[in-house]
């Protein structure tokens, strides 16, 4: 089965914008994709690295779900390094693709976060993304012992 279609039965629909896969889980299989900065219908699409593997997005969700942006948001205007960590990113994510405004998950706002899973995401496929790292150590593990839970 190729890449594509593993991803798209990871989100129960075709992927939007997909390029390639940018990050696999342990198990050999997609766990993290690059997309292209349009769709193919030429809409934008604004989070370049997008969490597929289900473990990962339901362990983010959960974290989401519990308060996770509003608490990492508070982080970042607390901690100078966390605020240093997002900047850099935002200023990455921006000059990897130049066509689209925005950082991370296409935010504007400076300081705030709009979505863990692209933050998330975005540290597997650029490691050294310290706020990533972070949140991504909240919800570890990040990948199931028993076997890929994307396997047929």
């Amino acid at each position: 089965m190729d890449d594509e279609a593993v991803v798209a039965r990871q989100l129960g629909r075709p992927p939007r914008a997909f390029r390639r896969v940018a990050v696999r889980c342990p198990y050999g299989l997609p766990a993290v994709t690059e997309q292209w900065p349009r769709d193919a219908d030429g809409a934008p699409f604004p989070t370049t690295y997008y969490a597929t593997c289900p473990q990962l997005v339901a362990a983010i969700s959960r974290l989401e779900a519990d308060g996770g942006v509003e608490r990492w948001t508070r982080a970042v205007e607390e901690d100078p390094e966390l605020r240093e960590s997002l900047e850099r990113a935002n200023e990455e994510q921006r000059e990897l693709r130049p066509e689209l405004p925005g950082g991370i998950a296409g935010s504007t706002r400076t300081g705030s976060l709009k979505c863990l899973h692209a933050h998330a995401a975005f540290a597997l496929a650029r490691p050294g993304y310290e706020l990533g790292e972070r949140i991504l150590a909240e919800v570890a593990p990040l990948w199931p012992d028993s076997g890929c839970c994307s396997a047929e």
